[in-house]
């Protein structure tokens, strides 16, 4: 009895993990050691090791908790989560369409399946657009980095936003922009670091395309491309505005620090309207906000479906938050 009284005090809700997901952690690990038959301490667990991005450990204990219990629908969701990170999109559909047929009514769910039936879609594309490659363009570009992005600017005049698809990944960058009805430029980029690809943005100029890639911690990158693990920031050396901290991919040299001026001049003058300035707006408040502000927008966001915003950590962190789309519209399933 003793022994139970003690594992029910440690019992957190989502929100205790949301808050502080290492010490959630802690005492996940502590209530397992006590009692390691409890599918939900491992279903728990395996969210904190989703926050602090452990997905192959987040992976681990779902599995453990499904064999515990194997109608266990948010067990299937956080690894969908974890193997979908691990890019492994298959495994992750399979999972999100298995946690599906035992809650139905979980928005978030939805979500994960049609995000992977995306990035599934076009990995297919990819594949055949690979065995049929495209005409040669001259199409060039260039990068640069600031202590809190890295940006990447292509050299194309005129372009329809409508003709260029941009997709972030953890350490991939994918590039697509048709130029003309019979000819298209791709660039696939394998990044030497890991950026936040919801904080990543595009813009389509008049005389070229710039791609902001958020990074994670203000450090600098040696190159673009390659194969690194990211340096912690009291390892790293501190970006100053020396011109030899933006390389360029071009066999010429430039004055960086006279473009990164001429580039802000530019976003500076740029008018935002409609979707463009109500995303901008929220970019900005996620920027500027607190960790609370942010787990709000996070999860608000995520639980309904994309049809709640909500900045207020003490209202959306005790419960979960419904699907509430606009009085015109209706919520539908895909």
């Amino acid at each position: 009895m003793a022994e139970a009284a003690v594992c029910d005090s440690i019992r957190l809700s989502e929100g205790d993990v949301d808050q502080d997901p290492a010490a959630a952690l802690q005492k996940l690990t502590a209530a397992l050691e006590q009692k390691p038959d409890d599918a939900e301490y491992y279903c728990q667990r395996a969210y904190a090791h989703i926050l602090l991005q452990n997905y192959h450990e987040a992976i681990t204990d779902t599995k453990k908790a499904l064999a515990l219990d194997p109608s266990n629908a948010t067990a299937f969701l956080r690894q969908g989560i974890g193997e979908y990170h691990m890019k492994n999109y298959a495994s992750a559909l399979k999972s999100f369409i298995e946690g599906q047929k035992l809650d139905s009514a979980d928005p978030a769910l939805a979500i994960w399946i049609k995000r992977c039936e995306e990035v599934i879609s076009t990995g297919l594309q990819t594949e055949v657009s690979s065995q049929n490659p495209l005409r040669p363009s001259k199409i060039k570009f260039d990068w640069y980095q600031t202590e809190s992005h890295v940006i990447v600017t292509l050299m194309v005049k005129n372009a329809k936003k409508d003709d260029v698809n941009i997709q972030f990944f953890e350490k991939e960058l994918n590039a697509l922009v048709r130029l003309s009805s019979d000819e298209e430029y791709s660039l696939q980029l394998h990044l030497l670091h890991s950026i936040v690809p919801e904080q990543s943005t595009f813009k389509v100029l008049s005389t070229k395309i710039e791609i902001k890639m958020k990074k994670p911690e203000a450090v600098r990158w040696e190159k673009l491309e390659g194969h690194g693990s990211s340096p912690k920031l009291k390892q790293s050396a501190p970006v100053s505005d020396c011109t030899h901290l933006y390389p360029s991919s071009s066999h010429y040299t430039r004055n960086w620090d006279k473009l990164v001026v001429e580039i802000k001049e530019e976003e500076k003058n740029e008018k935002l309207e409609g979707d463009a300035a109500l995303n901008k707006l929220f970019q900005q408040i996620y920027s500027d906000g607190t960790d609370e502000v942010k787990r709000a927008m996070n999860k608000s966001f995520m639980e309904s479906g994309g049809t709640v915003l909500s900045t207020n950590w003490s209202d959306v962190g005790k419960r979960k938050v419904e699907v509430n789309p606009p009085n015109d519209m209706e919520w539908k399933k895909f």
